[in-house]
């Protein structure tokens, strides 16, 4: 039983965080305030608000050149890592994706959070680095691919 448990230790932050990711990408996408360059609720206020306690305003400014743009490629990122993860397809490369997602949102949005562990996205960052490391082994799309490539080079 131990066996079983450690097999599949890594499904339940799979599901966790794509179903996170792809409801987030959604809630994005649909979201018309969210999209907006200005306004209350937009990605354009929410930018120029971090803007000044960011760890990386850089990464602001290269944003706030096309706010909208950044929404959607943010929206659609989120989407596909979300998918990916929980379809277990090219798994380490959708966790290092949503990685990068969290890693850029903590040094952006949620930087001058404090205490910092009210943040969410450093809490995030550390759940993806598992799956960047161990990918899906089990009840994934890429183990299933694995399969086969190894029946058919036996």
């Amino acid at each position: 039983m131990r066996g079983v448990a450690a097999r599949y230790a890594l499904l339940p932050l799979r599901i966790f965080l794509g179903v996170t990711f792809v409801y987030a990408g959604l809630d994005k996408l649909t979201d018309s305030a969210f999209l907006s360059a200005s306004g209350p609720g937009s990605i354009g206020e929410l930018m120029h608000g971090v803007r000044d306690t960011a760890a990386v305003p850089a990464l602001v400014d290269l944003a706030l050149k096309s706010p909208v743009g950044f929404a959607v490629a943010l929206a659609i990122g989120e989407l596909l890592v979300g998918l990916g993860v929980l379809a277990g397809l090219l798994t380490r490369i959708a966790a290092t994706g949503g990685a990068l997602i969290s890693l850029s949102l903590w040094l952006t949005v949620s930087w001058a959070v404090t205490p910092y562990y009210y943040g969410n996205d450093l809490a995030y960052l550390m759940a993806w680095l598992p799956l960047v490391l161990a990918g899906a082994p089990y009840l994934s799309l890429d183990a299933l691919l694995r399969s086969r490539r190894s029946r058919r080079t036996a």
